[in-house]
């Protein structure tokens, strides 16, 4: 059994920094993992000792990739990026890297980089995109384009790096024929592998506030539940599903509430599949 352990190696957003952007995407709160608020972080090293001194404690944790998960995981020079992934795989039993961040932040030489590693270890390449919709990434202020998306996609694939995309289902403005557009163009691209987050409101972020003033309206669970199922039967059946909902930080939550219980929305889409008879890839091909 292999488990993903999350780290903080104290990268920021160029959607933050003012390289792009400031105050990052509408629906981000910009305080990164809770190691980073409870003060100095640890070495990437040491975050990856405590994580798996914990999973240890469960059956059959025997093999760990380390993800780097913290805002943007490639926005740095090389020779900073080199040091810390060879920090985390030089711990006993990491046998690879999962590294989150935007698909404008990989030039060649940090692709070139990751396309080293994936030659030795498990390598995944984790890609925000959200959406495939122009218009709805200027809304949300990510700073990039679809176009920029499918480029970094493009120059990833052929290779040993396993791609993934991340998308958020019930943006602000998206009808339901626009978020199964956006599954047709993952399902279409040389993606491994997908996340699929539901759409949050928390406090301190500008969705937050419009969310409190009735601005926006979040999907219910069974809009939500319906919808990711229309996705799967979009997407490849060899397609790995790394997430299905998300839940964030309980301390500044806003909505919708159903979302704070994981468990309950993945067990309600097993029963949608099962309802419908219908499973991952049953119309894969015959919209893409």
């Amino acid at each position: 059994r292999v488990h993903k352990l999350p780290i903080d190696a104290g990268f920021t957003c160029p959607n933050r920094d003012g390289s792009i952007a400031e105050g990052g995407c509408t629906y981000c709160d910009g305080r990164g993992s809770a190691l980073r608020q409870a003060g100095e972080l640890p070495s990437v090293g040491e975050q990856v000792r405590r994580g798996i001194a914990y999973y240890r404690k469960r059956p059959k944790a025997e093999k760990f990739i380390a993800y780097f998960q913290t805002f943007t995981n490639t926005y740095g020079p090389v020779k900073r990026l080199r040091a810390l992934y060879d920090e985390a795989l030089a711990e006993a039993d990491v046998i690879g890297l999962s590294i989150g961040t935007r698909p404008d932040c990989i030039s060649g030489e940090a692709l070139a980089l990751v396309r080293s590693y994936a030659e030795r270890h498990h390598v995944w390449l984790e890609f925000g995109l959200q959406t495939i919709h122009d218009w709805t990434l200027r809304a949300i202020n990510r700073g990039h384009d679809a176009a920029a998306f499918i480029d970094a996609v493009r120059r990833a694939a052929g290779g040993p790096i396993r791609i993934c995309a991340h998308i958020i289902v019930g943006l602000p403005g998206e009808s339901h024929e626009d978020i199964l557009e956006t599954a047709r163009t993952i399902a279409g691209l040389p993606i491994a592998g997908i996340k699929i987050h539901s759409l949050l409101a928390l406090k301190g972020t500008p969705l937050g506030e419009q969310y409190i003033r009735g601005d926006v309206d979040l999907m219910t669970r069974e809009e939500y539940v319906g919808t990711v199922c229309d996705i799967l039967e979009l997407l490849p059946p060899e397609m790995v599903i790394l997430r299905l909902t998300a839940d964030g930080y309980r301390d500044i939550f806003l909505g919708p509430a159903w979302a704070a219980n994981k468990l309950a929305v993945l067990n309600a889409i097993d029963r949608e599949l099962e309802a419908r008879g219908s499973w991952q890839g049953t119309k894969y091909g015959d919209e893409t």
